[in-house]
């Protein structure tokens, strides 16, 4: 028999995920002392133990581990199982290669020019949403602040009365031949009223998004910043883009807007 230090020597694991193993009965010792709880293995048990490890490093959590050990998982099955971790392997390389390039390009915008980006990048996943809105077709940039204001109030003249209708205001932008599409409202998963429009906004995988502070007027220039970056780090926009107002004039200075700005992206090229 091997003590625990022992076993957990030749086996290159902590006691503690020998205790955590245990405890899972993913691997159970072969002896535990009755009044110390001092826990011996049996030799044989390291072959499991390396089993065990090896999978672990492929990633696999605790029930995948037990299933492929206990259940007689077949090969098929085990061909899912490993297709699935290298998708998510792939992912992870993916997240992990664009962070470096950001490093890489901070490092060089620091070294070459010694000054630091300006607009800070956050990638995520953007929820599909369900809004009463307004929406409008414009031709130039200028007509869109004269849009977006009453867009909202017209909206929250029909729901504003509902509790909590107006906590998600959004508007969405995207571009044809026809003009500039705009969508504003609010998160509304109630019946359709008479006088907004109820739109849906799919789902994205991924997006590159800031925050823009301070005078309404200047959200122009954020978003530019926003879109330098996408460049930048190697993306295209990819549909429409969305602006999130987390705070909105709501003491009637203009000055104290917080909008989200949400541009989702893919790969250039």
């Amino acid at each position: 028999m091997l003590s625990i230090g022992a076993f957990a020597q030749v086996g290159q694991v902590t006691h503690r995920m020998l205790r955590h193993w245990d405890q899972a009965g993913l691997l159970v010792p072969a002896h535990v002392e009755p009044t110390t709880g001092y826990r011996s293995y049996d030799p044989e048990q390291l072959d499991r133990l390396h089993r065990i490890v090896a999978l672990r490093q492929l990633g696999f959590g605790i029930d995948e581990i037990s299933a492929l050990l206990e259940d007689g998982v077949d090969v098929a099955q085990l061909a899912r199982m490993l297709g699935r971790r290298r998708h998510e392997l792939e992912r992870e390389h993916r997240i992990a290669s664009e962070r470096l390039a950001d490093v890489e390009r901070r490092l060089h915008l620091i070294e070459e020019e010694h000054a630091m980006p300006t607009v800070e990048i956050v990638t995520k996943s953007l929820p599909a949403l369900r809004l009463a809105a307004r929406t409008a077709v414009v031709r130039d940039q200028p007509e869109v602040a004269g849009v977006v204001g009453p867009a909202f109030d017209a909206v929250a003249a029909v729901i504003g009365h509902i509790p909590g209708a107006l906590e998600t205001p959004v508007a969405s932008y995207s571009l044809d031949e026809r003009g500039l599409h705009v969508i504003v409202g609010y998160a509304y998963d109630g019946e359709p009223r008479d006088g907004v429009e109820i739109v849906s906004l799919p789902a994205v995988e991924k997006a590159f998004c800031s925050t823009h502070l301070g005078e309404i007027s200047g959200i122009a220039s954020s978003w530019q910043a926003l879109h330098t970056e996408v460049v930048a780090r190697g993306a295209e926009p990819a549909g429409p883009c969305r602006e999130l107002y987390l705070r909105a004039d709501e003491s009637g200075r203009s000055d104290e807007f917080v909008v989200e700005l949400q541009q989702p992206v893919t790969p250039a090229g």
